[in-house]
């Protein structure tokens, strides 16, 4: 880990960070095929409510409801979902 000369603090790699918090264990670890709510809010960075939000107005991806009451969004939905918001550059 590469460390600041001044103080010889650490230095955060962010890229590596965001892959960490994508990615619960190893940050070489495969994507799991289902996405918790809390996992798909931190990768899309945003709230919870934000989530709730366009679930209420249906714009959120497709999420299945488990026994329990929690949702899971699986990772080919989200990357579908992600693709059909992307804006074409003129």
């Amino acid at each position: 880990m590469a460390t600041n000369q001044a103080n010889n603090e650490p230095v955060i790699d962010l890229a590596q960070e965001r892959l960490r918090r994508r990615r619960p264990g190893r940050a070489d670890a495969p994507a799991r095929a289902y996405l918790t709510v809390a996992e798909f809010c931190a990768e899309m960075d945003i709230a919870r409510s934000t989530f709730y939000d366009w679930r209420a107005k249906r714009s959120a991806p497709k999420c299945i409801k488990l026994p329990n009451g929690e949702l899971r969004i699986r990772r080919t939905e989200f990357e579908r979902w992600l693709d059909e918001h992307e804006e074409e550059v003129a």
